[in-house]
């Protein structure tokens, strides 16, 4: 509830049973309602009211949809995404059941599999190919999947730049 001292108030408390006051609300609940302020201060003390900002320039929008909004971006995230997780979870993945392993079968991981080789020392040995495994499966998925996707939005984007360069020129 406002104060009946309130600068901004267009109603003050008193002027309701003011019979000659032609500001007479219609509504007894009017006075609640919020008003806009006065362009000048009331009062020395108060801060200058500040102007209201300018509307932002209208765009002509196009009948092409713009590239950063387009959906390609959304797929080519997605795709990079699974890229990103099928390689680390090869690579780490096995590491993790190495360590699980080391941890929790150690009568596995020093058994035998050959003459003299324990099995810990040839799943170790075997973390090197595994690696390149994970190496390879990235890049297999990057030229499957994500660089196609990349090659369409590039492609788009240099259209886009030659048609606004294109509308740049003919609106000189």
């Amino acid at each position: 509830m406002s104060s009946p001292y309130d600068p901004y108030n267009q109603h003050d408390r008193y002027d309701r049973y003011d019979p000659h006051n032609s500001r007479e609300p219609h509504d007894p609940y009017d006075r609640f309602q919020p008003s806009s302020p006065p362009s000048y201060a009331t009062y020395p003390w108060q801060p200058p009211v500040p102007p209201e900002p300018p509307a932002p320039p209208r765009h002509r929008t196009s009948e092409h949809t713009p590239l950063g909004h387009h959906s390609d971006l959304r797929i080519l995230r997605g795709a990079y995404r699974w890229q990103r997780r099928v390689a680390t979870l090869t690579a780490l993945g096995y590491f993790t059941l190495f360590l699980i392993l080391s941890a929790f079968a150690p009568g596995f991981m020093t058994g035998t599999v050959t003459d003299g080789l324990p099995a810990g020392l040839l799943l170790a040995l075997l973390q090197l190919p595994v690696t390149w495994l994970a190496i390879g499966l990235y890049e297999h998925t990057a030229r499957r999947y994500v660089d196609p996707i990349a090659d369409r939005i590039r492609k788009e984007a240099a259209v886009d730049a030659k048609r606004e360069a294109g509308q740049r020129r003919a609106g000189r």
